[in-house]
């Protein structure tokens, strides 16, 4: 069974930068995909960012040139590097895994999920 545990939230001023981290557990999937969504009060959880097992990437719009997605395979973490922070971004941050090397943003498609991390963004 797949544990995540995200990491590296917290309240930080607009313009500035956090590093959100996900580590998992009991992961032995080959191919796989992984993503970061978040969801703010009153609005749907969406699809952030998302990185699979062959190494490709998609990036929200809404975030594309702010936040870059990574992960260390040795260490089985997922981290997601936010930059030029707004207070739009302010949301709970969450990780998910699929079993599957194709990445989507329906929240759906993910068999397991963190708990999340919160990310607050003051102007």
């Amino acid at each position: 069974q797949v544990h995540l545990q995200e990491n590296g939230g917290g309240s930080v001023e607009a313009g500035g930068s956090l590093r959100l981290s996900c580590a998992a557990s009991g992961f032995t999937y080959t191919y796989w995909c992984m993503a970061w969504f978040r969801q703010a009060p009153g609005r749907p959880r969406e699809g952030v960012a998302a990185i699979d097992s062959h190494g490709r990437v998609d990036v929200a719009e809404s975030v594309k040139g702010r936040f870059t997605i990574s992960q260390d395979s040795s260490k089985n973490i997922l981290y997601l590097q936010m930059s030029s922070l707004k207070p739009d971004d302010t949301a709970m941050y969450y990780c998910a895994s699929r079993d599957l090397a194709l990445c989507v943003w329906a929240r759906g498609h993910y068999n397991s999920w963190g708990q999340g991390t919160q990310v607050t963004v003051s102007s």
